[in-house]
């Protein structure tokens, strides 16, 4: 089970890359030769028109094969302008960055489903309390409903959490429904160390309560409102998926945090038993997580190509053959460098 969800789901975020880059060419008037799934033997070829089209054994990557995709390339002289190397610097520019762009439209897309499908979500009620807690010493008891904090409505409990992880030792007045009553209670979150999503110690503030089970489910009806929510929510976790790059190298994100195919298997299955909407929304976020490492500027990824045409752009001529090679070596060692210690660090999960 877990092994087909995460070849679904690859094979979806591959195939809109890889259709983002085989449009934007073929709009762009280049010859496209090949539009291929995975890597390796091939599993099913057809050609149609001028394409071949292919799905291959190793579904870990694809690629679209457009002619004279360098400048060295032997170019036919009637084919000249069909040649991806001889289109205008603008149109190789959309071409490579037309695959990332899919992945975030996809993104955008599956969040917009969701928000339109509606999600469940769990009210700021009172499951129960932690004994000599700044919760029970106020005197919230189980069945609470917490509808304001500090005078702000507040209706849901991950609002909430967070209201109060941000007041660490500061007092919170509390308007609760307890029963079909109103009463108001002020209480003092402790101040706690925990750790935020990228492993950094933080003071935050905790009342010692438990969740209760009261839910509802929230619906986006309007299609409009529910993309906009997707463009909103794609844009957050961009933020966030971009800081924990950067914390990655500046070494307060622990390395081992990396993971690889394996990893992706694992929860694959994990968000594929919880339902759809939760396989939908790891989708999404591999979909991100796809786009934004192909536009590090790395040489051979998408991002390594919009590099070298920047530079083109700025000194007006392209980047040399043998500093292309040379770059696309060090890009190649760097990526298969990242690759096995992902796969490393999938191994060794198994062994803790």
């Amino acid at each position: 089970m877990g092994f087909i969800s995460a070849i679904i789901l690859l094979g979806i975020l591959i195939f809109i890359h890889e259709l983002g880059h085989f449009l934007v060419a073929k709009r762009s008037g280049v010859l496209v030769e090949k539009f291929s799934i995975g890597f390796g033997p091939k599993l099913f070829s057809k050609t149609v028109g001028e394409t071949e089209y292919a799905l291959s054994a190793i579904p870990l990557g694809g690629f679209v094969k457009m002619y004279g995709e360098s400048l060295e390339s032997e170019v036919e002289e009637e084919l000249k302008d069909r040649s991806f190397a001889h289109k205008s610097l603008k149109a190789r520019f959309a071409i490579v960055f037309a695959g990332p762009f899919f992945n975030f439209m996809l993104a955008v897309f599956i969040y917009a489903l969701i928000f339109m499908a509606g999600t469940p979500r769990f009210l700021a009620s009172v499951g129960g309390t932690v004994e000599s807690s700044p919760a029970a010493e106020a005197g919230l008891v189980e069945g609470d409903i917490i509808l304001a904090m500090d005078g702000s409505e507040v209706r849901y409990w991950d609002e909430m959490s967070q209201y109060i992880s941000q007041k660490p030792g500061e007092a919170i007045n509390l308007e609760i429904d307890r029963d079909d009553k109103i009463i108001n209670i002020s209480v003092t979150p402790n101040i706690v160390t925990d750790k935020n999503i990228f492993g950094e110690e933080v003071q935050v503030g905790r009342i010692g309560i438990t969740r209760g089970e009261l839910s509802e489910t929230v619906r986006t009806l309007n299609p409009i409102t529910a993309i906009g929510k997707g463009f909103t929510q794609t844009y957050k976790v961009s933020e966030l998926m971009i800081m924990g790059v950067v914390k990655i190298f500046q070494s307060v994100v622990p390395a081992d945090s990396l993971g690889g195919p394996i990893m992706i298997v694992q929860m694959a299955k994990d968000s594929a038993e919880s339902g759809i909407i939760s396989f939908l929304s790891f989708m999404a976020i591999i979909s991100i997580n796809l786009a934004i490492l192909n536009l590090l500027p790395i040489p051979v990824l998408d991002g390594g190509h919009l590099m070298f045409f920047t530079v083109e752009a700025i000194t007006r001529r392209p980047v040399s053959v043998k500093v292309r090679e040379y770059a696309n070596m060090v890009g190649l060692t760097l990526l298969i460098m990242v690759m096995f210690f992902a796969f490393y660090n999938d191994i060794m999960r198994f062994f803790k």
